[in-house]
Formats: C-alpha cells, sequence, structure tokens
C-alpha cells in the first residue's frame, strides 16, 4: 500500500473492498436457488438479489460516508457534497446469474471530481476479488497482478460478450476482422473479460452495451496493471457504451480495425 496515498481515498478503498465483499455474499444466498426475473425498461434482467445486493452496499456508504453521493444500477443517483462518487453494480453478470453460471460479480468503483479512482470486482463463487487504487498497482485477492507482454495482435486472445451487440452497433464486419486478426478468441463476458487482460491472462477485451457502473472500476483495474483502457475513438471515458481494454502493446491497431480502416 502506498504510504503517501491520499488518506480519503485510502479510507474509501478499504471500506470498498469490505462493502463489495459483503454485497456479493448477500447476492449469494440467491444464486442457483429458484427466482422470479423481471424485465427492466431497457429490456435487461433483474432479481431480487440484484436489489438486495444494492440495498446492502448503499446502506454501507450512507453509513460510513453519508455525504458521498452514489450511482447505482438498480436504484439511481443520490447526490453528494465530497467529490466522492460511488457508482455500484450489485451483480454484473445478471444474465449469467440468473442461468446458474457462477461468472458474475459484484462491481463497487469510486470516482473522484469525476474521475474514477478505485474499483473493485468481487467474484462471490470462486471468492475472488480483484481491486485497485490509482496509483497503488492492481491485485487479485493479495496478489499484485500486471498485463501480459504479448507484443502483436497475430498472437493475443480476444474477448468479448456477444457478437450481436456489435452487430446492433454496426460492426460486425469490423469485430469479425479483429477476431480474424487475433490468435484466438473467447466469449469471456461480462467484467471477467476485462480482469483477465489485467492479469495477463488475456490481451484484450471489447464491448458494446455497457453503462458507466459496468466499467467505472475495471477501467481503474486495468490501467493500474500496465493496460490501457478507451472507448473506440481512443478516448478515455466510462459513458459511453463502446469500449476496449489490452494490453496496450497494439491498442491503436485495434481502435484501427474497429473503425474500418
Amino acid at each position: 500500500m502506498n504510504a503517501n496515498a491520499n488518506p480519503a481515498w485510502l479510507a474509501r478503498y478499504a471500506a470498498a473492498r469490505t462493502i463489495a465483499r459483503l454485497a456479493g455474499l448477500e447476492a449469494l444466498k440467491y444464486f442457483d436457488t429458484p427466482l422470479t426475473v423481471e424485465t427492466k425498461s431497457d429490456r435487461s434482467p433483474v432479481t431480487v438479489a440484484d436489489r438486495d445486493a444494492e440495498t446492502v452496499i448503499r446502506r454501507e456508504i450512507a453509513r460510513l460516508f453519508p455525504d458521498d453521493a452514489i450511482l447505482g444500477e438498480e436504484y439511481g443517483e443520490r447526490a453528494g457534497t465530497t467529490g466522492f462518487r460511488w457508482i455500484i453494480d450489485p451483480i454484473d453478470g445478471t444474465r449469467s446469474f440468473i442461468r446458474n453460471i457462477p461468472i458474475w460479480a459484484t462491481l463497487v468503483s469510486v470516482d473522484y471530481l469525476g474521475e474514477p479512482i478505485i474499483g473493485i470486482a468481487e467474484m462471490p463463487c470462486f471468492a475472488q476479488s480483484w481491486h485497485a487504487m490509482k496509483g497503488n498497482g492492481a491485485f487479485r485477492d493479495d496478489r499484485p497482478i500486471r498485463v501480459s507482454d504479448c507484443p502483436s495482435l497475430s498472437k493475443a486472445l480476444t474477448s468479448y460478450s456477444s457478437i450481436a451487440w456489435f452487430a446492433r452497433a454496426g460492426k460486425e464486419a469490423e469485430f469479425r476482422k479483429l477476431l480474424a486478426e487475433s490468435e484466438r478468441s473467447r466469449s469471456y463476458s461480462d467484467f471477467y473479460g476485462f480482469v483477465l487482460v489485467a492479469q495477463g491472462s488475456a490481451e484484450i477485451m471489447v464491448e458494446h452495451g455497457v453503462h458507466i457502473w459496468d466499467v467505472a472500476g475495471l477501467k481503474v483495474i486495468v490501467e493500474e496493471a500496465g493496460g490501457v483502457y478507451t472507448d473506440w475513438d481512443g478516448t478515455g471515458s466510462v459513458e459511453r457504451p463502446d469500449c476496449v481494454a489490452s494490453n496496450g502493446r497494439f491498442h491503436s491497431e485495434i481502435l484501427q480495425i474497429l473503425a474500418g480502416r
């Protein structure tokens, strides 16, 4: 831990790790049990597990940092006065969750004055946690992680969510070209592709259809592991539905392919 880090950041980093663990365990109570699945206005699924896990997160933030802002997938935004905002996705991978697939996570992130500074991805089914704070490095549990040194796209493993998202974005041809130029591809969707890039197990995670709560913390984890996170135009925005994370060695080449060049 960086002894010179901002104490306010450190306090929230430590709290975020604990809060994500508590919320993940709350969601885990419902995993692989009969659930009623509702459909939200954006056609995404939601269950009592999502709502209860977010309630745990909000309760703990309100207790520890009552003046911080909160933005959550299930219960919207609460204003704050400190410059800190917690961005939360109680279950990233709800579609996997409701199909009893264990690759889902509780995501908790914090930004300060609009800049993401803390990211936590808690994976309850495997009892693993990926976490990072800006300037402090990235970790899986207590082990430092680093992106791979794979030097070229032709040797890269590319991960993605679903080809349907790229078709809807009018980028199916570009997406298929990216896969064709990679050595191999695997559909490690949702948070998992990003943390695989961060720990050096994959080189590329490309997505479309994400929201800020899906990626704000993952951006911190990838970047603190030495990788690069951008939207498809090369900016660092976490507000857009398109994004790509990589080990950074050939990021510009990926962007050129996605741009159709």
